[in-house]
């Protein structure tokens, strides 16, 4: 408690800046300025810091209590002090402590998101998607690429689950041959769901595309274009999308008549460089295809650029059609007939689903979820095959 030095008020004693490192003081009923002798003198840091609620209270002269109760809008601070306080904390550059709030709330409000790869447009529209849905209900999003490569996968795991995220998107590498190293995170009480490239376990939450459908209806396009020996470019055999991509393909061809060949069939493990090599396996055939069909856009495209290179005319002689439409598939000449995957809408049915766990009072109990969305069959001038 202070007292004006010259009339011992004490309710009209006011702060009024700093005196040669003490604390000087206003009395409004004498119109009094002065400095208390014992005090000592304050030392300054210079030293800059972060922004705190505490810094935001002392320069407005309110409790820390007040402080927070505003930034996180609570009805019960006026309107006045609400704006004061969001003004101050945006002029001192003030930014939420996330880590204390999580410790509080038992919530970083973070999730995680593993994705193979980069390369492509593909994984990012998805990432898009998901932070459609993340960042409004205030969560925020932290990335790992893979680089297709399983140890750097499971590098990735430890560092989201040391930053403890509420939750996890993952999309597997060619590579991963388990998901041993997700099960850390079902242990932690921590959701995970699986969105496009995903395993065999059934006993998780995926979101997936009909890639069976999608293949099926590929090949019965380029066979009703007059192809009758149709190759395909397979992805890596322990990718789901790959077994159901190669069945439909299969399938297409035995409902049409046309015998499996398997000289026509050869994979690859998605590096750009196995692509054309793979084309270039199936060219190199004393009877090269006719058709073609690709496990995805990538190796479409790059056996469309060996075809031009021997000369091959695409699509006179060389029907091809791929999966996925990355937007470079109607930029090459002539544009890629291609299976469209909903991008956006696979990452915004995957946040969702794990929004749902993560809200829920004991999500262990949730029955996994397998979520199927359609392709869309956009036809462009590389399949279009004069009959």
């Amino acid at each position: 408690m202070i007292k004006c030095v010259k009339c011992g008020e004490v309710d009209a004693i006011a702060k009024s800046g700093i005196v040669r490192g003490k604390q000087r003081y206003y009395c409004g009923k004498c119109d009094y300025y002065f400095t208390l002798s014992s005090e000592q003198p304050l030392t300054i840091n210079h030293k800059r810091h972060p922004a705190t609620i505490l810094d935001i209270a002392r320069e407005l002269q309110i409790s820390k209590s007040t402080v927070s109760r505003a930034l996180h809008g609570h009805s019960d601070i006026n309107e006045q002090t609400r704006k004061a306080v969001l003004e101050t904390a945006r002029r001192m550059e003030y930014q939420p402590n996330l880590l204390a709030y999580g410790l509080a709330k038992n919530k970083s409000m973070t999730v995680g998101i593993i994705v193979p790869e980069f390369i492509n447009s593909f994984f990012p529209f998805i990432i898009i998607g998901a932070q459609e849905v993340a960042n409004p209900a205030g969560y925020h999003v932290l990335i790992c690429q893979s680089n297709e490569s399983y140890p750097t996968e499971v590098a990735n795991t430890n560092v989201l689950l040391s930053s403890r995220v509420d939750g996890l998107l993952v999309s597997l590498t060619g590579e991963t041959p388990n998901i041993d190293h997700f099960k850390k995170f079902e242990r932690a009480g921590i959701p995970v769901v699986y969105f496009n490239r995903v395993c065999k376990d059934t006993n998780v939450s995926q979101v997936i595309v009909d890639d069976y459908d999608g293949a099926f209806k590929g090949v019965v396009h380029l066979i009703e274009n007059g192809c009758r020996r149709i190759a395909h470019i397979a992805g890596p055999p322990n990718l789901q999308i790959s077994q159901n991509r190669l069945k439909g393909y299969l399938d297409a061809l035995a409902q049409h008549g046309i015998e499996k060949d398997d000289s026509l069939i050869v994979s690859y493990d998605l590096n750009p460089q196995q692509a054309t090599l793979c084309a270039k396996q199936l060219f190199d055939l004393p009877t090269p295809p006719d058709g073609l069909f690709a496990v995805n856009d990538p190796a479409a495209i790059a056996a469309m650029l060996v075809a031009k290179e021997r000369g091959i005319k695409i699509p006179e002689e060389l029907a091809v059609v791929g999966f996925s439409n990355e937007p470079t598939s109607a930029l090459i000449e002539p544009g890629l007939t291609t299976l469209a995957q909903p991008m956006g809408d696979i990452g915004r049915t995957a946040i969702k689903m794990l929004f749902d766990q993560i809200e829920s009072e004991d999500h262990e109990t949730i029955e996994p979820e397998t979520r199927v969305l359609k392709t869309t069959l956009i036809v462009r001038g590389s399949s279009l095959k004069h009959k």
